[in-house]
């Protein structure tokens, strides 16, 4: 059983290997200690909201991260799911799917009426989760960046 849980600022340093490998698997050398600071000033900020999946020894094996941006569009606020990872051992056993069913219900909680995420374009896997849960692909909007 998987418990799922807001995280607090006691808890960064669990989550923080987390983070760890999640920048690892997207081609990033590994900085636990940046890991670490980055988590710490989201939750001094309070401009994230980051769910943390943990294993029956209460261990942290998996998580979500969302960040808030106003939408002119609505009128209201979008929240971006930035960033989802369960860590490699733990793969295949539903904790993705659950964290994502944790932040639509965290994001309901909070009156947001729209989740957003990126994944990229070889990642079948995950692709093919995100429909079967309901998300669906936007191709009316194509992304483009500007490194400065």
């Amino acid at each position: 059983m998987t418990d799922i849980r807001i995280a607090t600022h006691e808890e960064i340093d669990a989550i923080a290997p987390l983070v760890d490998g999640y920048r690892q698997f997207y081609r990033q050398p590994s900085d636990l200690e940046g890991a670490r600071a980055f988590l710490g000033e989201r939750n001094r900020r309070g401009d994230a909201h980051l769910l943390v999946a943990y294993d029956t020894g209460d261990t942290a094996v998996g998580f979500a991260q969302l960040f808030p941006i106003p939408s002119t569009t609505t009128l209201g606020s979008r929240w971006i799911l930035n960033d989802l990872f369960v860590v490699p051992e733990a793969r295949c056993r539903g904790i993705g799917s659950a964290l994502l069913q944790a932040a639509r219900e965290l994001a309901s909680e909070h009156g947001i009426a729209q989740l957003m995420l990126r994944t990229q374009v070889e990642n079948a896997a995950a692709q093919s989760r995100y429909r079967a849960l309901g998300w669906q692909r936007d191709d009316a909007f194509h992304t483009f960046l500007l490194t400065v």
